[in-house]
This record gives structure tokens, sequence and C-alpha cells, in this order.
């Protein structure tokens, strides 16, 4: 009876929610006409009434809060494509959800600029789909779903009346139809993040890699062999009683590191990990970790767990069934830790600095390609005989792997260089470094730096020696870049050269050093006044690797060169520790409605803005079609 009352009472909460809705749509064709030719625009206004106390949430509020506003037109042939355009927002911080969030109290009105089919004609209902959701200042309701529709009169001759979209307005980017949609962008990139996909296989290969390391490897086959003995059958018994086993040993490895994802995520927060890119105090902690990591790999020292901790463990998994499994998986992961450590511990400090759900992700992955051999291996435990046995090799994977561990260090030591603006570690010395890293490893493999794992006298195989040429190939291939040249997509993580500002204009032959301006925006606008040309703003930062790949490899282009002699360029670093970068900081957000770097707007002597382009582009034609974008143009946002 209880229980059925629990329902009861549940059910009427969520019905009475669902009944209370503060906000009142409609939707209809601005200034009411609603007469319009085939294959051209007619504006929608989709307007809200929110009742005093409450506020709606933008289409563009930073995530990792509330849901935002998405508003939605019902596919319909008689519609080619649409955009949404959203008026400019309160920013201000939730209480609700203790972050940043972009709101709209009393009445608002949103754009919907729809674009007609060439073939249409007739009476066409036109339906929009709102999903939101609305809060006060104590309590938030739950997401709403609503459609409101109106007609469109298509006939041929129709007059077009002239619209200019009211300042303050933006393009929400995610509203674009595919039909409306421009040229195709890199795939997966992202305002401050690289794609999802290369992330998680690369954390699923340091699980595999982290196999071979002296810690795991040696377990291998013990392992493998408690699971086909615990089923105490034979033969092909003992393999199917094994199987099971293994898996939930795996199940104790990917508990235990994906909950090291999750206490990673519920420390930083789904929302703040996003604003640490450019910390130089958690770029200085993350050089610092690596360091660590990196000598303990080379053999300065040995990272330990409690012993205590693990011998309680290590007897509670002797329990044996499924249970004692479970936590034997548990306990090889920390037992195994001194080696697996280092690599856990980068990849959760990197993954911090991208998307909230990534460390969970990552270790996730990471835990996965651990496991899975272990996995595989009790359904065919006569692979067992083809594994290569335990020595040597297993000391060098590590030595390898810290010598790459204190490489990648240094960029997040860059970093902070970077955003304090201090040039010590300059471009050339960051790569005299990486120089003398990376063929460090390839010297040892080949037996000419004594460390342990590697004898004087020992035979040197195949796959060491290309492991070495790859190693020392690299590291030579970076020696052009202390003269100057440029090294393709390494750029992105190096430091910028000591005139990085010029690759932008001044090194076109037609364009001088004062067509280019770093953080002086006032001083941009009075340049392209008194020359009569347009501003390209870029919003950029010291610390931003799609920034350095943009300056390094797209500006440099004869054809966007050729763009940028008849432009004022203006560089608005956005992530350093000094005034100018919080003044900029504050411009792109109640400007443009946004934070993400780089991010390119062009703009009149008078502050207009012309266009903008949001993120990188591998796409030089999609670039140079934003640069040569002509005063008069509608408001784009090129994507």
């Amino acid at each position: 009876m209880f229980r059925v009352l629990v329902l009861a009472l549940g059910l009427a909460s969520v019905l009475y929610a669902a009944k209370e809705d503060p906000v009142q749509w409609t939707l209809a064709p601005v200034d009411g006409v609603s007469r319009v030719a085939p294959g051209s625009e007619r504006y929608l206004e989709l307007k809200a009434s929110i009742q005093p106390g409450w506020h709606l949430y933008s289409p563009t509020t930073p995530p990792g809060g509330p849901i935002p506003t998405k508003i939605q037109l019902t596919p319909n042939p008689a519609i080619a494509a649409y955009k949404v355009f959203r008026p400019q927002p309160v920013r201000k911080l939730d209480p609700n959800f203790q972050i940043e969030t972009e709101t709209y109290t009393g009445d608002v009105t949103f754009l919907i600029d729809a674009i007609t089919s060439a073939n249409a004609a007739g009476t066409a209902t036109i339906e929009a789909q709102m999903r939101y959701q609305v809060c006060s200042d104590v309590k938030c309701l739950p997401p709403v779903k609503k459609k409101m529709t109106t007609e469109l009169q298509i006939a041929s001759g129709a007059p077009a009346p002239a619209f200019a979209l009211p300042a303050g307005y933006q393009l929400v980017p995610e509203s674009i139809s595919p039909q409306s949609a421009p040229a195709t962008r890199n795939p997966g990139s992202t305002s401050n993040n690289q794609p999802l996909l290369p992330f998680l296989l690369t954390a699923f290969g340091f699980g595999l890699a982290a196999l071979f390391t002296p810690c795991v490897f040696p377990m291998i086959p013990i392992t493998v062999s408690f699971f086909l003995n615990q089923s105490g059958a034979p033969g092909a018994a003992a393999r199917g009683g094994g199987w099971k086993q293994a898996l939930v040993f795996c199940v104790g490895i990917i508990v235990l590191f994906t909950g090291l994802g999750f206490l990673v995520t519920a420390i930083a927060g789904p929302f703040g990990v996003v604003q640490l890119g450019s910390s130089p105090w958690v770029n200085g902690f993350i050089a610092l970790v690596f360091f660590v990591f990196g000598l303990s790999l080379l053999g300065a020292f040995e990272l330990r767990l409690p012993s205590g901790l693990l011998t309680t463990l290590d007897r509670a998994s002797q329990s044996g069934g499924y249970a004692g499994t479970l936590l034997m998986g548990l306990t090889f992961s920390l037992t195994a830790f001194a080696c697996i450590g280092p690599i856990v511990g980068p990849l959760l400090i990197a993954s911090v600095q991208d998307k909230g759900a990534e460390p969970v992700l990552g270790m996730l992955a990471f835990a996965t390609g651990l496991a899975a051999p272990f996995f595989l291996l009790a359904l065919f435990p006569s692979y067992l005989k083809k594994l290569p046995r335990s020595g040597g090799w297993m000391v060098r994977v590590k030595i390898v792997l810290g010598f790459i561990i204190l490489a990648v260090m240094l960029k997040y030591l860059s970093n902070v260089d970077q955003v304090l603006q201090l040039h010590w570690l300059t471009r050339e010395r960051f790569l005299a470094a990486w120089i003398v890293l990376f063929a460090l490893p390839g010297l040892y493999l080949l037996g000419l730096l004594p460390m342990e794992g590697i004898k004087r006298d020992e035979h040197l195989g195949v796959t060491r020696m290309l492991i070495a040429a790859v190693l020392l190939i690299f590291s030579m291939s970076l020696i052009p870049g202390l003269f100057g040249a440029r090294l393709g997509d390494l750029d992105a993580f190096i430091p910028e050269p000591g005139n990085a500002g010029l690759p932008l204009a001044a090194t076109s032959p037609t364009s001088g050093a004062a067509g280019y301006f770093k953080n002086q925006l006032d001083a941009a606008l009075a340049a392209a006044r008194q020359q009569n040309k347009l501003v390209l703003v870029d919003f950029t930062g010291y610390a931003c690797t799609n920034c350095h790949w943009m300056k390094a490899n797209m500006f440099p282009r004869p054809e966007i060169q050729a763009a940028l002699k008849d432009l004022i360029v203006v560089d608005l670093y956005t992530d350093g520790t000094d005034a100018d970068s919080e003044k900029n900081q504050k411009l792109e957000d109640e400007k443009f409605g946004t934070a993400s770097i780089p991010f390119y707007a062009l703009m009149d002597a008078d502050q207009n803005v012309i266009a903008t382009f949001p993120q990188l582009t591998r796409n030089p034609q999609e670039f140079l079609a934003f640069l040569e974008t002509k005063p008069g143009a509608k408001v784009s946002m090129l994507r």
C-alpha cells in the first residue's frame, strides 16, 4: 500500500509539473506580411511571454547546467532552408546551477529566417518546435516541448519587404538547417577541444601499452590460469567457466579506472573543466605531474600505494567466487599502479582540460584496452603460449614512455610561459628540448645510451631498430623549426615565433607592419577609418592550439595574404592574466555572445559587424570567402 501511495504522489507531481508552464508562445510572420514569393525569404517572429519570477535559457547558454532553448522548424517541402536568430541574453551566475548562464525574462522575440522552395506554391503551414526549460531563483521545471504554427501564402510576384536584423541579434549556429549550411568544416572541430574519437582511441591504446610494462605483463599467464582453474573442470568446461571469471575480473579493472574518471569530473565539475585550459596554475600543476611520472618511468624512483591497503584487498580477493574475482581485478589494478600510474595520470590530467565527460570516457576506454586481452586469452588460452616472454623489452617500453611524457610535459610548461608572457621557453628552446628528448630514446634503443634494459653488447633486433629510427627521424625533422621553418600541424603545439602576429599581415610583400595591431582595437579602428579598410578582429589565445594552427598554416597561404593586404588586422588575446585579456574577454562575450577561440570577425571602422567566422578551418576557400565579405552584406555566422 505504501508503494502505491508513493507512486501515486510521484505521478501527481509529474502531472502538476507538466501543467505548470510560465511561458506562452506565438508564431507569426514579421509585420504580419504572410505573402512570399517562391525561392525568397521571410522572417518569422517567435515570441515568448515569460511570467514574472521565471527566466528562460538562451539557445547559446553554456553547457554543464540547464537545458538551452532549442528551436526548429518541422521539415516542410515548402521550406528549403532556415536559420534561427536570438536576441542578446543576460549573462550572470545562476543560483540553481552555480555557473554562468544566459537568460531571458519578460517578453523575448526569436527570429526565424525561412527560405521558401523554388517550386512551392499556395498556402503552407509552418510549424516551429521548441524544447526549453524555465527556472525561478528557487526551483526549475522539467524540460517542455511545444509546437506553434503559422501560415505563409506562397505566390509568384509577392513583394519582398526590406528587413534588417535588429542590433544585438546573433545566429544560433546549431539551428542552421542542413540545406542552408555552408561548406563543410573540419569534422569534429570544437571551440576548445579536439575530436572525441581520436582521444578515446588514444586512451584505448594507452591501455594496451600498459600491458607491456613490467608490473602487468608477467601477471597475464598467472591471471588467466587462475580463471581456468577456478571452475575446477578440465578442457572446454574450464574455458566455459574461465571466460565468466575473466569477465568479472575485467569488470573490476573497468570499475576502478572509470571510478577515477567520475572522481575527477566530480572534483572539477562538468562546466569548470572547460575553463581550466589556459590557467597558468592548472598548466603548471599538470607539468609537475608529468615531470614526476616521467622520472618514475625513467627509473628515478618508484610510485607505490600503501602496502596495508593492497594486503587487505588481496586477502579479500582470496575468498573465491565471483566476488573474489571482482576484488582480484581491483587489487590487480592497484598493485600495477607503479607502472600504470605514470600512464593513467597524464591521461586523466589531459582529459580534464577538454570536455566534462572526457575523464570518465577516457578512463573507460583505457580500462577496456587494459582488460580486453585478459578476457580474450581466457576465451582462447592456447594463445598464451604465443605471447613473448617477459624480459628486458618491458623495461625499454618504460624508458621510452618516460622520455615521451617529459616531452609532453614541456607543452604544458610552454602554456604557462605564453599565458604569463615570460618568454623563457621560447620556440627555439622548446624545439631544442624536443629534439633532445625524442633523440635520447632513439639512441637508447640503439644501445648508445647506457640505461637499464639494454646491455651494450646485446643483439639489435629489427623491431627495436625501426622504432629507434622513427624516433630519430622525428627528432631530426624538428631541426628546421629552429631556423624559422614551419612544421605543419606540429605548429599547433609549439610556442609561436617572436614575431607571432606578423604572419597575419605584415609579412605580405605589399603590406607593412602598420596594418597589424595586438590588443589595440581602438588603434586598429582608427587605422581602418584613415585607410578606408575593414578590420579583421582575431580573438585568439596564447595557449590555444587551434589558434596557433591557423596562424602557422592558414594565414601564410598566398591567397589569404592577398586578401589580408586589404584589411587591418588586430589580435585580441583572451587567455592572458593581464588587463588586456580581461577586456578582450568581455568584448567577445558582450558583442558576440561567445568565449570560443579562435573567433574571427570583420568589422567596419564604426564597429558594425560585417561577418563572423568561429573556430578553426582547414578549407582555405571557405576562410577566403569570409575575408572577402563586402560591407552591406547581411550579418552572417559562417561555420
